[in-house]
């Protein structure tokens, strides 16, 4: 359902400006954990049903999924908000920081994000399902 809201929505992706959820549905995208399974695992949490948390789920485009492989969520999202300064672009195609607080908007990722390491992780879970559950009843009071 959150998916479908994205696509009602005509929702950019994750860090993208221009490339929306659908796009990456129809065409080409890559599933990513926001919190990388493999930075999750290093870190201890190596429970399937942990790190496969719905919630822990985006699409993104390849490159941008590739370039961020493992790293820690504070990394990679500390290098976005960067690029808004710098503009030079490392990950997504966001250089202005009013359109990527509204990309984390609509992503239902707290803008948190920026500071947030795998202890806290669950914490993570907790606000982005109360983001996502509240995307999927709007989207359902919408149709």
């Amino acid at each position: 359902m959150f998916l479908a809201a994205q696509v009602h929505g005509s929702d950019n992706s994750l860090l993208m400006n221009g490339t929306k959820v659908l796009d990456l549905l129809t065409i080409m995208g890559d599933i990513h954990h926001i919190f990388p399974k493999g930075y999750l695992q290093k870190n201890g949490i190596t429970d399937k049903s942990k790190y496969n948390q719905i919630a822990n789920y985006t699409y993104l485009d390849t490159q941008t999924n590739i370039s961020i492989g493992d790293k820690a969520p504070n990394d990679y999202f500390k290098t976005v908000f960067d690029q808004c300064d710098s503009k030079e672009m490392k990950f997504g195609n966001i250089s202005e920081l009013t359109l990527l607080k509204d990309n984390l908007s609509i992503n239902c990722i707290p803008e948190n994000i920026v500071t947030m390491v795998a202890t806290h992780y669950e914490d993570f879970l907790l606000e982005r399902r109360k983001l996502m559950a509240k995307k999927i009843k709007d989207y359902y009071f919408s149709l």
